[in-house]
């Protein structure tokens, strides 16, 4: 590990943090005049917390305007070689430099570096808030942010939600099992794009495919429509209690209810849902020769 990596982890980041802040920079550059780069540079080593810095925060779509950012692929490569799973090409030119500004923070003091930061949450308003959830992963002391975290789950606003949710790598990483069933159930009930979920198949667990189950359950009582998606958390889990379910779908006449009941299968090691998927052969092939899974599907849903 160099020597910049080993400073950057002891004030504690887990990844080169110097790099990323000048990563971001190159790109918002491109992004904004001479003008607003030497604005934020120069209060960009305010102290966090303080009222220069705070009126930083809040002036900088006044500044740097809400155009979507364009970034190369060299650069998106180069985010994840520094922080893996980290994906900003979706966000607009104020989002990325509130994060860039957040990262010029001092972090050599935890407790004030956590309580200022905190505090920012505490006044924000939609797109602060925004932008500070998306930081989350680039954040140091990354453990110290999960009940903040947990806490933006609750939210109402789907702006924050989606931060929060999707295409970030934070919450697979550091929420604990109920905190991160929570989200992937509210990702549902709130019509969030839960394939963008970072580590939704990794973090699958037996609760969270019988907390689904029972949401279905209520959605189907209601005559309300269950996105497929769903099913994609129970594959792994299903048991005597979930496989009905899962022939429900399976006799469904939406071809991609279907098709999720055939994925789910392929997932268990259930052998009722194996036999099931053996009733399903041009899924269960195309399946077998990669030409439907969860990823591909997910585009279908989307379309």
């Amino acid at each position: 590990m160099s020597t910049t990596i080993e400073n950057h982890t002891a004030t504690g980041f887990t990844y080169d943090v110097q790099a990323m802040r000048e990563l971001l920079g190159s790109i918002i550059q491109r992004h904004v005049s001479a003008d607003t780069w030497n604005w934020m540079a120069e209060r960009s080593s305010a102290a966090i917390g303080s009222s220069a810095f705070n009126t930083a925060f809040a002036a900088m779509p006044r500044k740097t305007g809400k155009t979507l950012i364009q970034i190369t692929e060299e650069e998106k490569a180069q985010l994840q070689s520094l922080r893996s799973g980290l994906m900003i090409d979706d966000w607009s030119i104020d989002r990325l430099s509130r994060v860039w500004l957040v990262l010029q923070a001092d972090p050599f003091n935890e407790e004030k570096y956590f309580q200022s930061i905190d505090h920012l949450f505490l006044a924000a308003e939609m797109n602060e808030l925004v932008a500070l959830y998306s930081s989350l992963p680039l954040l140091a002391y990354p453990e110290r942010w999960s009940k903040r975290c947990s806490d933006g789950i609750r939210s109402n606003i789907g702006d924050v939600l989606q931060a929060i949710m999707c295409r970030n790598p934070y919450p697979a990483e550091q929420l604990e099992e109920k905190a991160w069933n929570q989200l992937v159930l509210k990702a549902f009930f709130t019509e969030k794009p839960v394939a963008e979920i970072i580590g939704l198949d990794e973090r699958a667990n037996q609760e969270l495919a019988n907390i689904l189950s029972d949401y279905a359950h209520e959605r189907w009582a209601a005559g309300r429509a269950i996105n497929p998606l769903l099913w994609r958390c129970t594959g792994k889990f299903i048991n005597a209690a979930i496989f009905p379910d899962i022939q429900r779908i399976a006799d469904s006449e939406n071809e991609k209810e279907r098709e999720a009941a055939a994925l789910a299968c392929y997932d268990s090691n259930y052998e009722p849902a194996k036999k099931l998927l053996d009733t399903m052969p041009l899924k269960k092939s195309a399946i077998e020769n990669g030409k439907l899974n969860w990823q591909s599907f997910a585009q279908k849903i989307n379309n």
